[in-house]
């Protein structure tokens, strides 16, 4: 058996764009269901919210993003948490930081530090902070 790790980011009304984007970054394929289609909302300024949307990417990348619904409380926090991106290939690496900071922030350039040979931070545009970085064995 085996336990797959999958970060699951909340949004509202923010949710499909933010999928479309790191679909891009990350050069996945992207899946929507929409709150119409799992949950049967008819209100039309939820109707075509995501209910469950998932980036998957050869690379082995994962996201899982979810629009909360007006009824729901809602608070993203600042900084509740980041979502770390680890990769074996610095060009991979690379190419999805340049496609995934479009339009966000650099918080720490992508570059050498201490724990790897290319590691760096970002906010992108919807407000989730990034850590990117090439995978040093340990010990």
């Amino acid at each position: 058996m085996s336990i797959t790790v999958t970060p699951h980011l909340n949004f509202r009304g923010t949710a499909r764009a933010a999928l479309e984007h790191y679909r891009d970054a990350f050069e996945g394929e992207l899946v929507i269901v929409t709150h119409a289609q799992s949950y049967g909302t008819t209100d039309p300024a939820e109707a075509d919210l995501v209910g469950y949307g998932i980036v998957t990417a050869p690379s082995g990348f994962r996201v899982m993003v979810f629009d909360v619904p007006a009824e729901r409380p809602y608070d993203p926090g600042i900084t509740p948490a980041f979502v770390s991106a680890r990769g074996t290939d610095a060009d991979e690496l690379a190419s999805a930081w340049e496609r995934l900071v479009d339009g966000g922030d650099v918080i720490v350039p992508l570059a050498a530090s201490q724990w790897s040979p290319l590691s760096g931070m970002l906010q992108d545009r919807f407000g989730v902070t990034w850590v990117l970085d090439l995978e040093v064995a340990w010990g």
